[in-house]
C-alpha cells in the first residue's frame, strides 16, 4: 500500500544531495532532464527491501535459489501486465540490459557482421556494434518526431544483406517513445525468419505506457518468433533502481542459449545481493506504486506537449507513446547542438541529439515533479530566440 506520495519533499537540492550522476554531473544552478533517472520516491516496498538487507547485514554470497525467485517473479510480473509468461527456466541472470546487449553482440555475432537498428537510436546501442567491430546498419524511422514510423522496406533491404546477422530492437522505442503495435512487430518477425535475423529486444521500458498504448512482448509473437529471440528486460526503468544493477534475459531456445553462454557467467557478471532483493520486491509488490507513477507521468506528458504547442510551436515533438523521454526536433531554430546551446543559455541539462544520431534533436527527461518540469520549459523558453 502507498504511504508516500513520490513527488514529497523532492527539490533540486534533495536530488543532488542523493549524490547520483544525474543531478550532480553539472553546476548546481543546472536543472538536469538528460539521463534515463526518475526524480521520483522509491517505491515503498523497495526501500524496506534494501532496509531489511542492512539491518540484517545480509550481504553474504547469495544462492542459486535467489536467481530461481527473481525468475519467478520476472515471469509472473510479464504475466500480469503484459499477457505473457515465459517460462521461468528460460531466464539468464544479468547485471544489467547494456551487459546483455554487449554479450549477445559479441557472441551471437562476428566482427564485420552487420547489426540492425532503428534509428535515432539510444547511443550505447551503437557504442556496442562499433567498439565490438561490428557494422551499424540504420534502419532509420520516418519522421521520427512526428510519425516515427517503420521503414519496413528499409528494414527488408538491410536484411538481405548476406552479412546482417542480428535486429537490436528497442520496444518501447528509445529516444521517440513509439510503443510498436502488434501488426508492426509481426511485420518484422516476419522478415527475421525470411532472412535469418536474431533479434535482441530490448524491452526495459515495457511499464512506462501511457492510456491507449500495450506492449506486446516481441517473443511472445509465437514459437518460431520466440526461438531467434533474445529479450533484456529490467525493474530499473520503472522502479528508478539504475544503481542497483539486476537485469534479466530471457533465451527463446536451448540453441540460442547455447550460443550466448559460450561467454561463460563469470564473464557476463551477475546481479548482487541488493539488487536482486530490490527487484524481487518491486515485481512482487510495486505495482501500485507504479501505477501512482504512471499517472503523474502521463499529466507531466500532456503538460509538456501543451506548453510546447503554446509556448514553443516551433518545436516539433510528438508526444511519446511510452518511456518518460520527450525527443524535441529543434531544427526550425537552425542550431547544431540545441543541448549544448540550452545547457549553457537556460542551465537546463538535456541528452544530446548527435549521439542518438541527428543533431538538430534533444532527449528531454520529464520524469520529475511537476513544479521542476515547469522551471525547466520556462527555462527553455527563455533562452530561445
Amino acid at each position: 500500500m502507498i504511504t508516500v506520495d513520490p513527488c514529497t519533499g523532492v527539490s533540486p537540492e534533495t536530488l543532488r544531495a542523493r549524490g547520483g550522476n544525474k543531478w550532480n554531473k553539472y553546476d548546481a544552478d543546472v536543472l538536469a532532464a538528460w539521463i534515463a533517472d526518475m526524480d521520483f520516491t522509491v517505491a515503498e516496498p523497495v526501500r524496506e527491501a534494501v532496509a531489511w538487507a542492512a539491518a540484517h547485514s545480509a550481504f553474504g554470497y547469495g544462492r542459486p535459489e535467489d536467481h530461481e525467485a527473481l525468475f519467478r517473479a520476472a515471469s509472473r510480473w510479464y504475466a500480469a501486465r503484459h499477457g505473457w509468461e515465459p517460462d521461468p527456466t528460460a531466464f539468464l541472470a544479468l547485471s544489467d540490459v547494456l551487459q546483455g546487449i554487449y554479450a549477445a553482440i559479441f557472441t551471437l555475432t562476428e566482427p564485420g557482421d552487420g547489426v540492425i537498428v532503428q534509428g535515432p537510436i539510444y547511443p550505447p546501442f551503437l557504442q556496442s556494434i562499433e567498439s565490438l567491430g561490428r557494422r551499424v546498419l540504420d534502419n532509420r524511422l520516418h519522421a521520427p518526431s512526428d510519425v516515427a514510423a517503420l521503414d519496413l522496406d528499409g528494414l527488408r533491404r538491410m536484411a538481405a544483406d548476406p552479412r546482417a546477422k542480428l535486429l537490436l530492437l528497442c520496444n518501447p522505442h528509445n529516444p521517440t517513445g513509439r510503443v510498436f503495435r502488434r501488426e508492426e512487430l509481426a511485420a518484422i518477425a516476419a522478415i527475421a525468419l525470411e532472412y535469418d535475423l536474431v533479434v535482441v529486444a530490448d524491452e526495459i521500458w515495457m511499464d512506462v505506457l501511457y492510456p491507449g498504448h500495450r506492449h506486446v512482448p516481441f517473443a511472445s509473437l509465437g514459437p518460431e518468433v520466440a526461438a531467434r529471440t533474445l529479450t533484456l528486460t529490467s525493474a530499473t526503468k520503472s522502479f528508478n533502481l539504475g544503481g542497483l544493477r539486476c537485469a534479466v534475459a530471457i533465451v527463446g531456445s536451448p540453441e540460442l542459449r547455447a550460443r550466448f553462454e559460450t561467454l561463460p557467467q563469470r564473464v557476463r557478471g551477475m546481479p548482487n545481493v541488493l539488487g536482486i532483493r530490490a527487484t524481487i520486491a518491486a515485481w512482487t509488490e510495486g505495482g501500485p506504486w507504479l501505477d501512482t507513477v504512471l499517472r503523474q507521468l502521463d499529466a507531466n506528458r500532456q503538460a509538456l506537449a501543451a506548453f510546447l504547442r503554446e509556448r514553443l510551436p516551433r518545436v516539433r515533438h510528438r508526444s511519446p507513446e511510452g518511456t518518460y523521454m520527450a525527443w524535441l526536433d529543434f531544427s526550425a531554430y537552425g542550431l547544431e547542438r540545441p543541448a549544448a546551446l540550452l545547457l549553457e543559455r537556460a542551465r537546463v541539462a538535456l541528452s544530446d541529439g548527435a549521439d542518438f544520431g541527428d543533431a538538430a534533436c534533444a532527449r528531454l527527461n520529464f520524469a520529475t515533479t511537476p513544479a521542476i518540469l515547469n522551471a525547466i520549459c520556462e527555462r527553455i523558453a527563455a533562452a530561445l530566440p
